[in-house]
């Protein structure tokens, strides 16, 4: 064997290709050449998802929502001199202790559960669609923290945060106190009270209780922005005449990736959809959304509410409900898996006109239904509550 064909058999490449390349000499390397296969060989740089987002619009968003939440901000924060103030104290203590009851008797237990039972939606990522809602972010949140997308619906205007930076010691007070105030039911019953909230959130609007949940649950704020759907069904910057919400960006502690969250104020009867069919449109858009709904006050066993029913029956991929949301059977067998979870024997005396007899024997007869060692719901108590998930059949 040659010279040539023996170096050629260990190296893959001939003495006269190599001299050949090298052009007998490193001052006649090819520059272009070179400098192509060196950028080719070099991995693709990994862009920062969050780079495009102002720091100091996103920090300032956080450190307001941290201390709506009864929650320490940097000493070097321009929002710091709360801290401060007369009453901080007093605040932040009733987060501390309510917090911890709550993280006690629910929110540990939730979590637990949805580690269990949610496993493979979560994994991928949903689209989390939750009419009724009101701002209960927190349970959606808790729920299904990989959401990429969540869509809440209520009754209830978007409101405004306070400016920290430009109120005076008595208006923070007055400004932590007011968001406070509206936290009382749905720390302890785990939903809020139609009624009440008309009456608490209706000056402040929801705003301030979505920024308390999303820092309590180790969530920065990354943007916020007044939106609207446009008669396409398009997001765009609100307008008058649109239907109007608000988009926060923002990102779980510890994660990367931005997540959406779209807020909506409108009426979701038949009448307040025939007056805004680009709500529907909307909805119908959504890539097979996870629908969750809870103390949803039964209006879609109502005729008046058939139209929202309809499209989230023809829409989602998963439905997450307790027995205010649809009735059973609206859930043809021949589409819909179900399974059961906790007990159900009758709703509270408010609704005692929504007794379903079919979910009462499926209570009644099946013998593998799981308990919930958690309330949820109008029966907020431990083994009152209960919850079925509905899946599409393959």
């Amino acid at each position: 064997m040659t010279n040539n064909k023996l170096f050629t058999a260990i190296f893959g490449t001939s003495i006269s290709a190599l001299l050949l390349l090298q052009g007998c000499g490193s001052n006649n390397i090819n520059p272009n050449i070179t400098s192509n296969a060196i950028k080719k060989a070099e991995p693709a740089k990994q862009l920062d998802p969050l780079a495009k987002f102002d720091k100091a619009k996103s920090a300032k968003l956080t450190d307001t929502a941290k201390l709506l939440a009864g929650m320490e901000v940097d000493s070097q924060s321009p929002l710091a001199k709360v801290q401060e103030v007369r009453g901080w104290n007093s605040h932040q203590n009733y987060y501390k202790n309510a917090w911890s009851n709550l993280e006690n008797r629910q929110l540990s237990k939730v979590r637990k559960w949805r580690d269990k039972e949610l496993q493979a939606i979560n994994a991928k990522n949903p689209t989390v669609f939750y009419p009724f809602s009101g701002p209960d972010f927190l349970y959606s949140f808790s729920l299904f923290p990989k959401a990429k997308e969540m869509i809440l619906i209520g009754l209830e205007p978007v409101g405004s945060v306070p400016d920290f930076a430009q109120l005076s010691a008595n208006e923070s007070i007055a400004a932590l106190s007011k968001a406070r105030s509206s936290l009382s039911e749905i720390l302890q019953f785990s939903f809020f009270r139609t009624n009440d909230m008309k009456v608490d959130l209706q000056k402040q609007g929801v705003l301030p209780i979505l920024y308390v949940f999303m820092a309590r649950t180790n969530n920065r704020i990354l943007n916020l922005q007044y939106i609207g759907l446009d008669q396409n069904a398009k997001v765009k910057q609100f307008e008058k005449g649109m239907v109007p919400g608000v988009k926060i960006a923002f990102v779980p502690q510890g994660e990367s990736e931005p997540r959406t969250l779209y807020y909506f104020s409108t009426d979701l009867s038949n009448s307040g959809l025939i007056k805004h069919p680009e709500l529907t449109q909307f909805i119908s858009q959504l890539k097979e959304p996870v629908t969750y709904l809870k103390a949803a006050s039964y209006l879609m066993h109502n005729s008046s509410f058939s139209d929202i029913k309809k499209t989230i029956l023809a829409t989602s991929s998963h439905v997450l409900q307790d027995d205010s949301g649809m009735p059973l059977k609206s859930f043809d067998n021949a589409k819909w898996d179900l399974e059961f979870y906790g007990n159900y024997t009758r709703p509270i005396g408010l609704f005692s006109n929504r007794y379903q007899s079919d979910l009462r024997r499926v209570y009644a007869n099946k013998n593998d239904i799981q308990p919930l060692d958690f309330g949820i719901g109008y029966k907020f108590n431990v083994n009152q509550s209960n919850l079925m998930l509905a899946k599409t059949k393959q």
